[in-house]
């Protein structure tokens, strides 16, 4: 019947068998080495015999019976005993350089003469001392895992609910916080939509009452020259010179009606760094913005106070020695140190962004393709004209600039990157920190031709970035 052997089991069976063995002597031979072992055993010891038990004498003199179970050394079947083929004695001993079992004959005279050699009870012992450590190693392995399942594992499941937990309250505070100041900016600017509304209204009808009082003193009027016209007599026609004299002034008071922007909704009544910033971050980090992937300076409406880069990404303030004369080439700004991008925007949603390094002085905008570029009036001069559009950095302050007037922007701190965005559905120019995503301008313009990416260096260089 086969039994299980445990770990304390196997302990002990290669305690049993781990007898000191004798170590060879130069000059002597395997077989000699065997013969001398069995002389120092002592004659009275356990004598082994093939009939599968053996008798012995214990500490109290009983005779025990030694059998495979108790004693590991002795075959469970004779029949089982391997015999060497050639030299028909017993396999007792392994040879480890081919990895098999050999009689002491093989290992004097025959193939495994010089090779390393073992007796096999002393292999077997080093096997089980080996499976006992790998079985040891193992029970520890399973321990650590049981550990990690029930401890560690149960924990981390603990701590991930409560952490899911405390992140949804978290995003649920952080979308009601702004759902709540959206709503409260709706309402503010809904109702400065209104009374602006009602301010442009109660002037249109101050103006219509005005008017309309106007043209009935001008009918009038003309009506009583008519008449005096048609119906003076010549003498009454001369003498009358006063009273005429007194109706073309009371008609010339009438004066004449001029729109102004008094008659118009002001855009201002919709501004909010809230809604802009919202804005920004939704179509910046949507879906809908691309940067163009081929975005590069046009070479030939590049001023020649300027080098375009190998790629057509980099624009380079040049000194005056280091310029270089171009043929002539209407597309070519020959005055301001200006190029063009080779988009033309007049659809979609479009982004790009330029590296303005350490450059103290450049422009970054859009502009009209029909631009002046000749000259050095402010029809080619970019934000100084109704076709332009710009952020102008000079003398370390910022500026937006269009058609000669200039909004100072608050820059807190200098950035090296400037990002421009067109939302041409909304008709929306948009300039901002890519780096924070800090909205520097934002300008809403009826843009009547496609727009194409703008800049101007006067210091080091400006780079577009993929």
């Amino acid at each position: 019947m086969t039994e299980d052997i445990g770990i304390c089991d196997l302990t002990v069976v290669s305690l049993q068998d781990n007898e000191p063995e004798a170590e060879m002597e130069d000059g002597e031979t395997p077989a000699d080495h065997q013969l001398k072992i069995n002389s120092k055993q002592p004659e009275d010891t356990t004598n082994y015999s093939f009939s599968g038990s053996m008798d012995s004498v214990d500490e109290s003199g009983n005779s025990v019976t030694s059998t495979p179970a108790n004693n590991p050394k002795s075959d469970a079947d004779p029949s089982s005993m391997k015999i060497c083929a050639v030299h028909d004695t017993e396999l007792d001993w392994f040879c480890s350089s081919e990895g098999k079992l050999i009689c002491s004959h093989c290992a004097i005279v025959g193939p495994c003469q010089g090779h390393t050699v073992t007796p096999l009870g002393t292999q077997a012992t080093a096997v089980r001392n080996q499976l006992v450590d790998i079985c040891e190693k193992m029970q520890l392995q399973a321990l650590r895992i049981e550990r990690f399942i029930n401890q560690t594992l149960s924990a981390k499941q603990k701590a991930v609910q409560a952490d899911a937990s405390v992140a949804r309250e978290r995003v649920l505070a952080q979308v009601n916080a702004v759902r709540e100041a959206l709503e409260e900016e709706e309402q503010r600017l809904l109702e400065a939509v209104q009374r602006e509304q009602e301010r442009v209204e109660q002037c249109l009808l101050t103006q219509r009452a005005h008017w309309t009082q106007a043209l009935s003193t001008l009918a009038h009027t003309r009506a009583n020259l008519v008449h005096t016209l048609t119906h003076s007599q010549d003498a009454q026609l001369v003498t009358s010179s006063q009273e005429i004299s007194d109706r073309v002034e009371e008609a010339e008071g009438v004066g004449e009606p001029r729109d102004t922007e008094q008659l118009n909704l002001s855009g201002d009544c919709t501004d909010s760094r809230l809604m802009q910033g919202l804005w920004a971050s939704a179509v910046l980090l949507g879906p809908s913005a691309h940067g163009p992937a081929n975005l590069r300076f046009q070479e030939r409406s590049v001023s020649s106070m300027l080098s375009l880069s190998a790629d057509g990404r980099t624009l380079t303030f040049l000194p005056k020695r280091a310029r270089q004369s171009h043929p002539h080439d209407p597309a070519r700004f020959d005055c301001w140190p200006n190029a063009l991008g080779t988009l033309a925007i007049s659809s979609g949603t479009h982004s790009w962004v330029l590296d303005v390094g350490q450059s103290a002085a450049y422009k970054v905008g859009v502009c009209y393709a029909s631009m002046d570029r000749k000259g050095s009036g402010n029809g080619a001069r970019l934000g100084y004209n109704e076709r332009s559009w710009v952020l102008s950095h000079y003398e370390g302050e910022f500026t937006f600039c269009h058609a000669g007037r200039h909004t100072a922007l608050p820059v807190i701190r200098r950035p090296r990157h400037i990002g421009l965005l067109v939302d041409w559905p909304s008709q929306t120019l948009l300039l901002y920190d890519p780096d924070s995503y800090c909205v520097l301008h934002t300008v809403t313009h009826c843009f009547s031709a496609p727009l194409l990416p703008a800049c101007a260096v006067a210091d080091h260089s400006v780079t577009l970035l993929h």
